[in-house]
């Protein structure tokens, strides 16, 4: 047994016991506390420590909604190691429904953090200081921005080993590899020490089920993976790996007929959108530049020209959108995923007469 007890923000957790507790890490403007709420889980055994953070980007909430389920279960057991469990990082942006913080400083972009800085480094300071440079890895569970939705995907940067095998072990299907841009969470944990994977999924100011079901699957399997759980993983046997994605970006003005969904695969030349006037007179089309697999999309129908429409990642071989669409197919939470984004968009066939 690891008798040893361990300090978290003030409280001991001693070995097998679980606290909730609280990071503070700013002031309000009548000088009361603002803290991060915090679920710490100890096992009797020693081994990692992993942190799971969601809302990060105050207004993306599927991570939120996967943890405060692992909170509501009582069903599953940590074996080893200690965990801890944030529903949300950026309490000021929560509070907001907004994805910046009250200054519009992006918090994602400001780790580690400077203790003499802005407001937002100086949240970040603490963040780190106080979680990422005291665990041994790290998950934090993201959505797609404001107008689009992603279907669920881990990126991580894949020259390093371990976030190469955390990303794997989450099993969501779909890796992009990335460091991450420069001053983001994953970044500089993975920098300091603490290899973290990001996940992204879904769409902004809600919980959705489907979404946060593949979150909550792919954080039991890393745990299981780090023998922090018992049990078999739930992992695909083949998932696709992408170094190259694309925004494909409207040439018109008009409104949207999409013909694709997130998490879909595509072809070099498909079609997978058209653009119309008001009166469904078409008069442009998008194709797709290379093959590979529907990451995200815009959620709003009407655009004007250059604005993102679908995100698309490269794939090399053929075979692996193959093997994509036959793991969606015989995955039951990714297909209710696949069924439920494209509910949030119209997916319609391509009409023959279009003019380019």
């Amino acid at each position: 047994m690891n008798a040893k007890s361990e300090n978290w923000f003030g409280q001991d957790v001693q070995p097998g016991e679980a606290i909730s507790t609280e990071l503070v890490i700013s002031e309000s403007y009548s000088s009361r506390d603002v803290a991060i709420p915090i679920r710490v889980r100890r096992a009797t055994k020693p081994g990692p420590t992993v942190f799971v953070t969601a809302a990060l980007h105050g207004d993306e909430l599927n991570g939120t909604g996967a943890i405060r389920s692992m909170l509501a279960d009582p069903s599953w057991e940590l074996k080893a190691g200690t965990l801890l469990m944030v529903p949300v990082l950026n309490v000021l942006g929560f509070e907001r429904h907004s994805r910046y913080l009250p200054d519009r400083r992006d918090l994602n972009r400001c780790f580690p953090g400077n203790s003499t800085g802005s407001m937002a480094s100086r949240l970040a300071q603490v963040i780190f200081d106080s979680i990422v440079r005291r665990c041994d890895y790290g998950i934090d569970l993201h959505t797609a921005a404001v107008r689009r939705t992603n279907f669920p995907n881990a990126r991580a940067d894949l020259d390093n080993p371990t976030c190469l095998k955390l990303a794997e072990a989450f099993g969501s299907g779909i890796i992009l590899h990335g460091k991450g841009p420069k001053g983001s969470f994953r970044r500089e944990a993975t920098a300091a020490g603490c290899p973290t994977i990001v996940v992204e999924g879904g769409e902004v100011w809600k919980v959705e089920s489907s979404v946060a079901d593949c979150m909550l699957r792919g954080v039991f399997n890393v745990l299981k993976t780090l023998k922090m759980m018992d049990g078999e993983t739930d992992v695909p046997d083949h998932q696709a790996i992408i170094k190259q994605t694309k925004w494909i970006r409207a040439e018109r003005g008009g409104f949207m007929s999409m013909h694709v969904s997130p998490g879909d695969s595509v072809f070099k030349g498909q079609t997978i959108a058209s653009n119309s006037n008001l009166l469904t007179e078409e008069h442009s089309r998008l194709e797709a530049p290379f093959s590979g697999i529907v990451i995200g999309m815009t959620t709003l129908p009407a655009v004007q020209p250059g604005e993102p429409v679908v995100h698309i990642g490269r794939l090399a071989n053929p075979k692996v959108a193959r093997q994509h669409d036959e793991h969606v197919a015989t995955d039951e939470i990714q297909r209710t995923a696949l069924e439920h984004l494209a509910t949030n968009i119209q997916v319609t066939e391509p009409t023959e007469a279009i003019e380019s």
